[in-house]
């Protein structure tokens, strides 16, 4: 089960159940802040670990990113275990993390498709720490090559081959489910793509790789909107001329997908 509202309470609690999100506005208080073009609206793992686990469970993150689910879990007290192949921003959330004393957490620069390389972190973590697994798994990976965060070639953001691609991040979610309680919940967020003057339904192809290579049952698909992305602050007009002019829509949603892992 994921976290237990009481019979006396249920009914003020701001968790979201709705299949629509609407999120009016980013999240800024604390330490996010919206630096980093691939961090997703701290509303979402705010709701998914409020919902899947409790205070004190530990929270696994691959593609950490900016540091949105670290900061959620240090602000919730669950402990956190994360990845990602990016120095440079790891460098920054350690700075914002400085201090912290809390909670338990490890930022690892790893990349999380390397099962070798992944598998000896989380067994040397896990054993600091007396677990055997994690309470909530939180997958939010690049979409494809739209913006590439670094320049190393075995980051998921240098494929622009949706197989390609498809076959790496099925690699790293089967390193890290393989330390996921068994009934426990995990998510995956995603949007979608175009390319090459098509619409590529990302998402649901990596929802289709899950479905498809793990014992899981499919609890939710969430759509999200989604307001003062980075990339498009300001230039807002520009793109809907462009869109005008041309044949496409603007992408306003990204999907969460929410699994439960059965073995």
């Amino acid at each position: 089960m994921g976290n237990i509202i009481a019979k006396d309470n249920w009914k003020e609690t701001d968790l979201n159940v709705d299949s629509l999100w609407i999120i009016g506005e980013r999240d800024k208080s604390g330490k996010h802040a919206n630096v980093y073009h691939g961090n997703f609206v701290p509303q979402i793992p705010n709701q998914l670990i409020r919902r899947y686990t409790q205070e004190g469970d530990t929270v696994m993150e691959l593609f950490s990113g900016g540091g949105t689910t670290l900061f959620e879990c240090e602000a919730l007290r669950r402990d956190y275990i994360g990845f990602d192949i990016n120095r440079q921003i790891m460098e920054y959330v350690a700075q914002k993390m400085a201090g912290c004393n809390t909670i338990r957490y490890t930022n690892c620069e790893c990349d999380v498709t390397d099962k070798q390389l992944f598998t000896e972190q989380v067994e040397e973590i896990c054993r600091e720490r007396g677990i055997e697994k994690v309470d909530f798994l939180i997958a939010h990976p690049p979409y494809l090559d739209i913006v590439k965060f670094t320049q190393d070639k075995r980051d998921l953001s240098q494929i622009s081959c949706l197989d390609k691609f498809l076959e790496k991040f099925l690699a790293a979610m089967d390193n890290g489910l393989a330390y996921l309680r068994k009934g426990k919940y995990f998510a995956v967020v995603g949007g979608d793509v175009y390319k090459q003057g098509e619409v590529v339904p990302l998402a649901f192809n990596m929802m289709n790789v899950i479905k498809q290579n793990f014992n899981v049952k499919m609890k939710g698909i969430i759509i999200k909107n989604i307001e003062g992305n980075k990339g498009k602050l300001g230039v807002q007009d520009i793109w809907k001329y462009r869109a005008l002019q041309s044949d496409y829509f603007l992408f306003k949603h990204e999907y969460i997908f929410v699994f439960k892992k059965m073995n």
